[in-house]
């Protein structure tokens, strides 16, 4: 075997470093999950007597952290899929549709889409709690959502008139 191909090999196999990384976020997962549950299960005594402000604060933070959950499994699923290896299941379990189907082009945009989602989320939380922010904090905040949404934008146009594009 040439010295090409021993280092194409090795670095063709080094893309299984990856699932360490992987599996890590497997375990973000089930942190996420517990502090999802621990929120609800913190918030349930009380509500009978929460404001509609505040129940609509713990639902932004409930969903916050959906949304979060969601992106790291789309990391998860479609990272392993694009960067390790194909994902085969056996016959009883069904395949998510958008499985296979999202390129690293595609994962890019859906992960800055997710991020300024969270990141208006967020924000929109701060500006019900404003008493409790800074004008200073507020403007960053919404200078971080416009800028991901831009890039978003951008990286979505940028797509679209690459060569190669369907």
């Amino acid at each position: 075997m040439s010295p090409a191909r021993i280092i194409e090999s090795i670095l063709f196999g080094g893309r299984w470093l990856l699932v360490p990384v992987y599996l890590g976020l497997v375990a973000l997962l089930g942190i996420l999950a517990a502090y999802f549950l621990g929120e609800l299960w913190h918030a349930l005594p009380g509500l009978p007597s929460m404001s509609e402000n505040d129940v609509i604060i713990l639902t932004l933070s409930l969903v916050d952290l959906s949304l979060t959950a969601h992106l790291v499994v789309l990391i998860i699923l479609s990272g392993y899929e694009n960067f390790v290896r194909r994902v085969h299941f056996t016959e009883g379990d069904t395949r998510p549709e958008w499985m296979g189907n999202i390129d690293f082009a595609g994962l890019k945009l859906k992960l800055l889409a997710s991020i300024t989602v969270i990141g208006a989320v967020h924000l929109l939380r701060s500006f019900l709690e404003v008493g409790a922010q800074t004008d200073r904090d507020l403007l960053w905040q919404v200078i971080i959502v416009i800028t991901f949404g831009l890039l978003s934008l951008l990286l979505a146009v940028t797509d679209r008139v690459s060569p190669g594009h369907d």
